[in-house]
């Protein structure tokens, strides 16, 4: 492909020039200073609606009754709202702006919320703000920044900034050590301690960074089993833990942080052992945790009145399933080969498809853009969103189709052998992230790579010749550039590509040092061929 002849190159560096393009357009001017415009209220209560049910049961972060009390105020006329709570509120309208249609049409506006939190946020007055407040806009500002795409790679640089404020102010000590607070205060401070604890560890996840947090160095208690409402009380009393409230997906995950935590460990430190047997021993402590927390939540959803909704049981098993496949991830290449590994394989297999189903994919869904279909919260979130939710869903389907090439390349495998949904898996996930690029997503790697599996897939099935192989996944790739390049100048305000003519310049495609920059990488096990094989 480096030496050929093919349009690839030129498609390739086209495209990541439209996403500059594009990524200019939506950026403000820096620094954005906060101000009081918001959208209309009806608008309003949808973006603050879909937060409070989704990421805001996920990651317990504000007092709901208070912030709802809040809310409603700043609609009265006259009526002058604190700088932090505006910031509070237009970051928890630009997560709810993920989930407001099937496009996230609100892009724009969202990216200019992060913006003028991110100015609010790094104003000299640091110290005078550090309290709650702060620390809660902190940890939305990560959220945000991650879900709506505004430099979301480097959450984990600020998630360990985030820790060392909440240490600064003693949120690992628990508030029971402490005197005179209220009770509502003692309780929002282990819920945000505990928000903390697991943006830190989801972002070293996704970053592949080490997690600067022990057990040993915290002793904050887990969240109570309280609703909102109950913490107004002067000294109430917790709900029995098989009782549902607001708080209980909280505290289900945290009873798994030490089998998370382990995972994290295992796969980042710089000493960590790395030996399978190693890993069989952190996937039996991440198994039995994850079993306790599955026979909880299946009490909670006995009794109809107070049941998790739809969102918070997919939500639970997309988290600790990515920790499962992660955990086997190291060894799944190793595994297509070695019957030594078979476990791993099994598992990442198993994860995978969990994660992918719970991910929402469907044919439907490309069977017109403008179609509308009932699409639940976390597809959407997985959709429209990026980063870790986005992210994982998108590895699980290469994984899958890693797996699915390699039953092919097995003489003995036909389609008969293999179970019924992997087959389809591999074109579901590249309609799937053309999806993503219709809401917003400016990279077209992820589209081609799920594009160029297909095809290699297929070819296998025919069996044919390297060389024709060769041809295919070219014309494969070229076929999805041309795919993706329309859909690209339109998110770039470009009616036509002779609009678009006027960015490119006279650079040289097919010479420009930086068109493969990070593809070689994503794309070698695609292109691996076998011993001897050639791609050029």
């Amino acid at each position: 492909m480096k030496g050929s002849s093919s349009k690839l190159p030129g498609g390739v560096q086209q495209a990541k020039l439209l996403a500059r393009t594009i990524k200019a357009q939506r950026a403000p001017q820096w620094p954005t200073v906060p101000t009081t415009e918001l959208p209309p209220k009806h608008i309003c209560d949808v973006l603050v609606d879909g937060y409070l049910r989704t990421i805001e049961i996920l990651y317990r972060i504000v007092h709901i009754p208070t912030f709802q009390k809040e809310y409603e105020a700043i609609w009265r006329t006259g009526f002058q709202s604190n700088s932090g709570f505006m910031v509070q509120l237009k970051l928890i309208l630009a997560i709810g702006a993920t989930l407001y249609d099937s496009t996230f049409s609100m892009r724009i506006e969202a990216t200019r919320w992060v913006y003028e939190a991110q100015t609010w946020l790094m104003s000299p007055a640091f110290k005078s703000k550090l309290g709650i407040c702060f620390l809660q806009n902190n940890i939305l500002v990560l959220l945000a920044r991650e879900l709506v795409d505004v430099g979301g790679e480097l959450i984990w640089i600020s998630a360990g900034a985030v820790v060392r404020s909440a240490v600064y102010m003693g949120l690992h000590k628990d508030p029971a050590q402490l005197q005179n607070m209220s009770f509502l205060d003692a309780e929002m401070r282990r819920r945000i301690w505990n928000t903390i604890l697991e943006i830190s560890l989801q972002s070293s996840l996704v970053s592949g960074g080490p997690c600067f947090i022990s057990l040993s160095e915290f002793d904050t208690q887990p969240p109570g089993n309280f609703n909102d409402i109950d913490l107004d009380s002067a000294k109430p009393e917790p709900k029995p833990s098989s009782h549902y409230t607001q708080a209980s997906i909280a505290i289900a995950l945290r009873q798994t942080l030490p089998a998370r935590l382990a995972v994290v460990k295992f796969l980042n430190d710089l000493f960590s052992s790395g030996t399978y047997q190693e890993t069989l021993r952190i996937d039996s402590d991440l198994r039995a945790a994850y079993k306790d927390v599955r026979h909880i939540i299946q009490k909670f959803s006995t009794d109809a009145a107070s049941a998790p909704t739809r969102f918070e049981l997919q939500a639970v098993d997309f988290v600790l399933h990515r920790y499962m496949s992660s955990l086997h991830v190291p060894f799944f290449s190793a595994s297509l080969h070695e019957a030594t590994y078979a476990y791993a394989r099994k598992t990442v297999v198993e994860s995978s498809l969990k994660l992918w189903s719970l991910a929402g994919s469907s044919r439907a869904l490309t069977a017109s853009p403008s179609f509308q279909y009932g699409e639940g919260d976390l597809p959407r979130l997985c959709r429209c969103g990026s980063g870790f939710f986005r992210a994982f869903a998108f590895q699980s389907a290469s994984l899958l189709g890693v797996e699915l090439r390699a039953l092919y390349q097995e003489d003995s495998i036909s389609d008969i052998n293999i179970r019924p949904d992997l087959l389809t898996i591999v074109e579901d996930a590249a309609d799937w992230y053309l999806q993503c690029i219709r809401a917003g997503e400016t990279s077209i790697k992820g589209y081609m790579l799920l594009s160029v599996l297909s095809a290699q897939i297929n070819a296998i099935k025919q069996r044919v010749s390297k060389e024709e192989m060769s041809v295919i996944i070219v014309k494969t790739a070229e076929d999805a550039g041309d795919l993706c390049l329309p859909l690209l100048e339109e998110l770039a305000g470009y009616k036509t590509s002779e609009d678009a003519a006027g960015i490119f310049g006279s650079v040289d495609f097919q010479q420009s040092p930086d068109f493969l920059e990070d593809w070689d990488t994503l794309m070698a096990d695609v292109f691996n061929f076998g011993p001897g094989a050639s791609f050029d």
